[in-house]
């Protein structure tokens, strides 16, 4: 298998088998013996320049350990972080054929996506690999099993940055540590090796923890002095008075019942000897708590791009721009995720593909993976718009509003949504037997006249009820109108009632049109009767 497999470079590369691991112990145990260092302890600026200069130089385990630890201790941090990275696992992520695929190129995207699924946990590798955000990049090893006459990922293991080195030639490539000066290289098909480019540079540069280290330091700062700041004026200044003559006895049982009166909230001193309390300096908090939330709001900017999306603005924000700084952070997912699939592609889905039996193709039609960033367009807004520009003459492809609203298109024999108060049309058989029922009425002479005869009552009966709410609406818009000006004018309920009572609808002409409705009711009811005798 070796002559024949080549990386996605074009380069022929060794395969070592399925059991061995890089990393595995008895090779590099120094490794697995290895514990972070954890420099935040005690930091200074001096001692944090010293770590950047150190990992410029190709030595990232300090910086890498530092980084741990601002996720650790920084509460603000892991919360922004956490956003960032969870973000990502809400879109779905497929294996998608090369461009103009045949069908051969589409079965081969699909056999890759049926071995990708067979990875346990494949959300963890994706978060795994976004801890590349914070530390500039981020190694996962690949177990390798052959099932069969396929080669499957067994499992993916995660490894941290602290067992890595930067090659001294070229800073760019990342290597093992394996004590020598330049670093063992990671093994072809072996590794997911992510480098996520939050800012341009090599790994050693590229990283978030650079930019959030400097609040981070300062943050601690203010709330160290913070805390010492109410420790001090927080409680009142306890001040002992001792008799002179006091022995030494004496004056120490008296230190010991002002320093702890504070705590324990009483004691006791010998007879003849005093404490006072005075009250403390004046002093305000606002100061440290102004530099908290300044370097707060400085990691939110450096990790969200925002402020308005987190709590760190400490203000009430307008909904339009909570909307902006949305949308800043929506493509900060889409740049995390274009890069991580491209890391997919080249580290995942090309394995997969060339050693199940495809290195016989073309290694530039390889498939890929591809995460659907796409969002639905407003539906609402599309069915209000949509039937305007069709009157208009406008050819709008179907297919075109299926792409852009995100619904699927229905295949041949698929069931349809269709409005509920639709009327179906009558069977054939029913329609037949309805034209067989009105034939033998048109026959019967006397069902022909009680037809004629309920028809011309039917238009009579319309005639009459047209004509009275001919007559009938002049009254009432007269009425109503009065009642609306009174209602757009009122301002209180009892102005509107009092006005009601005041207002002067005479009710003369509704009458009017009433008693002639009613009298024309009578006549018409008089004239059928006779009808009907004769």
């Amino acid at each position: 298998m070796s002559s024949r497999l080549i990386d996605i470079s074009g380069k022929a590369i060794p395969w070592p088998s399925e059991n061995e691991m890089q990393t595995d112990e008895s090779k590099l145990s120094h490794l697995q013996k290895h514990f972070a260092e954890h420099p935040s302890s005690g930091l200074t600026p001096a001692r944090l320049g010293s770590i950047m200069r150190e990992a410029e130089q190709g030595n990232i385990i300090a910086q890498s350990d530092l980084g741990e630890d601002l996720e650790e201790k920084d509460g603000h941090i892991f919360s922004e972080l956490q956003k960032r990275k969870l973000t990502l696992l809400t879109i779905r992520g497929s294996v998608e054929p090369c461009r103009n695929a045949s069908e051969s190129e589409k079965k081969d995207a699909s056999m890759v996506q049926e071995l990708l699924d067979e990875i346990p946990d494949f959300e963890d590798v994706i978060t795994d690999m976004a801890d590349g955000i914070l530390k500039g990049f981020s190694n996962i090893e690949l177990d390798w099993q052959r099932w069969g006459d396929d080669w499957l990922i067994n499992r993916a293991h995660y490894r941290p940055q602290n067992w890595f080195q930067l090659n001294p030639n070229n800073r760019n490539e990342i290597r093992l540590r394996d004590n020598s000066p330049e670093g063992a290289p990671l093994q072809a098909f072996g590794w997911i090796k992510h480098i996520h480019r939050s800012k341009s540079g090599y790994p050693g540069r590229n990283g978030l923890t650079r930019v959030l280290a400097w609040p981070f330091l300062f943050k601690n700062y203010s709330v160290r002095d913070l805390a010492e700041f109410l420790e001090i004026y927080g409680l009142p200044l306890r001040l002992g008075k001792y008799p002179s003559g006091a022995s030494d006895k004496e004056k120490s049982t008296l230190l010991q019942a002002v320093m702890s009166i504070g705590h324990n909230a009483g004691g006791i001193i010998p007879k003849g000897m005093e404490i006072e309390f005075q009250e403390a300096a004046k002093g305000a908090s606002s100061p440290y708590e102004a530099m908290m939330s300044w370097c707060e709001r400085t990691q939110s900017k450096a990790i969200l791009g925002g402020t308005l999306t987190s709590q760190a603005d400490g203000k009430s924000s307008t909904n339009a721009l909570g909307n902006v700084h949305n949308e800043v952070r929506q493509e900060l997912r889409d740049s995390d995720l274009r890069q991580i699939a491209s890391t997919l592609t080249r580290d995942i889905v090309y394995p997969l593909w060339m050693l199940n039996g495809r290195a016989a193709g073309d290694p530039r039609r390889h498939p890929k993976f591809v995460f659907d960033v796409s969002e639905p367009e407003d539906i609402a807004t599309y069915s209000e718009r949509l039937p305007g520009l069709v009157s208009l003459g406008m050819r709008i492809p179907q297919a075109w509003a299926h792409e852009k609203l995100m619904i699927p298109q229905a295949e041949d024999g698929d069931p349809i949504l269709a409005l509920a108060c639709a009327v179906p049309a009558p069977a054939p058989a029913l329609e037949s037997e309805l034209e067989k029922e009105k034939d033998k009425k048109a026959a019967n002479p006397k069902a022909k006249l009680a037809a004629l005869k309920a028809q011309e009552t039917t238009d009579v009966v319309e005639a009459y009820v047209s004509q009275l709410q001919g007559m009938a609406n002049k009254a009432s818009s007269e009425m109503i109108e009065q009642i609306k000006s009174l209602v757009d004018n009122a301002r209180s309920l009892e102005e509107i009632r009092d006005g009601l009572l005041a207002l002067d609808m005479p009710p003369d002409a509704l009458a009017d049109a009433m008693n002639q409705a009613l009298s024309a009711a009578s006549l018409a009811g008089r004239y059928e009767l006779l009808q009907d005798a004769n």
